[in-house]
């Protein structure tokens, strides 16, 4: 069999040209077959998977690979950008097996002491207070002053995170995904702020996802713990801060939606369905390593090669007709979750905090359009995610003082959300 033709360079992913067009970059690696080289960062290639069926196949399969990255990283500097992101660390994302099952278990265990209608409560909440702070100025950047913004609160509130240090988690988060040259430093002032908050809770346990970590029968150690709660925190804030802004940005720029946020006859479900399908917020992730010398759809492999899957590319090979309603209803089958024992542990969760971010941004700035050209719209560099920088909308001004301050002191007198409502 004659092995598919490999282009003769590794497409760079991580530069201003992909991050403003990566569909044409996925169009390009798929003329190479189901597996293409590409750089994800100076001096670090991988192959990514950008067929459909190859990304469930890879997925799926734990007797071919494994997700511990240590024979791969044994090769790469220990200042690649990249490590924040593919780097080991003793969680479930970088484990198989039954140690994949325990941190598993303690993760899902907690997600699930999070009641639904409890958390769209806490995340209106929010929502209503954000956009107070911006709804009488008739402008604002829904990124920086209300998607950023809405997920990091839920998770200070979850975990029990001192609110000062929010913006810490924010911006430790986003320089992983960055993959930038300062992603080490990022990462490392996310794990203070939650090693911090371990010990605490050691001490002094309280009514949060934290101390229901520290407590499960799993016997998490501390630093166990740290590694599942930084994991919870990145998988879930910008992921889900790029799937608001992603889906936000659908509706006011398809014409479906009648130009804006009012009128359209699409909802907030299907624009998060049909941004998950063609514009995943993580758009390629899953890293997975050869256990041994093998051949994969026809692509030679080498035993701790980096593997990726493109969520975007293989989505978009295979997406439905989405403006056929029947489709649209039932399109649940893209990988924006990714598949198999990794699948995301919190896809109710993330799905829920942005379908309700977007419902109480349309209900009280129901006219907002884009302020700027889509083509002027700037989008974060970096492999892993799809990002916008800014969102910049106009509305018609409105007051919502009065509201904002019965929430203020709502929070107020029940001593700020230090704790979470959950089932024990």
């Amino acid at each position: 069999m004659t092995p598919p033709v490999q282009p003769p360079q590794p497409l760079a992913l991580y530069g201003p040209d992909f991050a403003a067009d990566p569909q044409s970059h996925y169009r390009r690696l798929r003329e190479h077959g189901p597996l293409a080289p590409v750089r994800i960062a100076p001096g670090i290639d991988a192959l990514l998977v950008t067929d459909y069926q190859a990304a469930v196949d890879l997925l799926r399969d734990t007797h071919t690979f494994t997700k511990d990255p240590r024979a791969w990283q044994a090769t790469v500097p220990d200042d690649s950008p990249v490590l924040p992101m593919l780097g080991y660390r003793p969680t479930a994302l970088f484990s198989d097996g039954d140690v994949h099952a325990r941190y598993r278990d303690a993760i899902n265990d907690s997600l699930a002491l999070i009641e639904p209608h409890v958390l769209r409560a806490e995340v209106a909440r929010v929502a209503q207070r954000l956009i107070g702070e911006f709804a009488a100025t008739g402008s604002g950047d829904l990124i920086a002053q209300y998607a950023r913004r809405l997920p990091v609160h839920v998770f200070v509130t979850w975990f029990g995170v001192p609110p000062g240090d929010s913006e810490r988690i924010v911006n430790g988060i986003a320089g992983m995904f960055n993959s930038a040259e300062d992603a080490a430093t990022a990462y490392a002032d996310l794990v203070e702020v939650v090693t911090d908050l371990v010990a605490d809770r050691r001490a002094r346990p309280r009514r949060d996802l934290t101390s229901y970590l520290l407590a499960h029968p799993a016997k998490l150690d501390n630093d166990e713990t740290v590694r599942q709660i930084t994991l919870i925190m990145s998988a879930g804030h910008d992921p889900t801060t790029n799937l608001i802004g992603n889906a936000l940005l659908h509706m006011l720029t398809d014409a479906r939606y009648a130009g804006s946020l009012h009128g359209g006859a699409m909802t907030a479900h299907e624009a998060i369905n049909e941004v998950l399908w063609q514009d995943p917020p993580l758009a390629n992730f899953a890293a997975h390593y050869p256990r041994h010398d093998t051949e994969f759809h026809g692509v030679r492999l080498r035993a701790g090669q980096l593997l990726l899957v493109s969520y975007a590319a293989a989505n978009t090979q295979s997406v439905p007709d989405l403006s056929d309603p029947g489709v649209r209803s039932g399109a649940s089958a893209h990988l924006a979750w990714s598949a198999g024992p990794h699948r995301c542990p919190a896809k109710q969760p993330a799905l829920l905090i942005a379908m309700t971010a977007i419902e109480q941004l349309t209900s009280q700035l129901c006219d907002a359009e884009l302020d700027v050209p889509v083509r002027g719209l700037k989008w974060r560099p970096g492999p892993f995610h799809r990002a916008l920088v800014r969102l910049p909308v106009r509305f018609t001004p409105v007051d919502m003082t009065m509201e904002a301050d019965r929430h203020d002191a709502a929070e107020a007198a029940s001593d700020g959300p230090s704790e979470v409502s959950i089932s024990p």
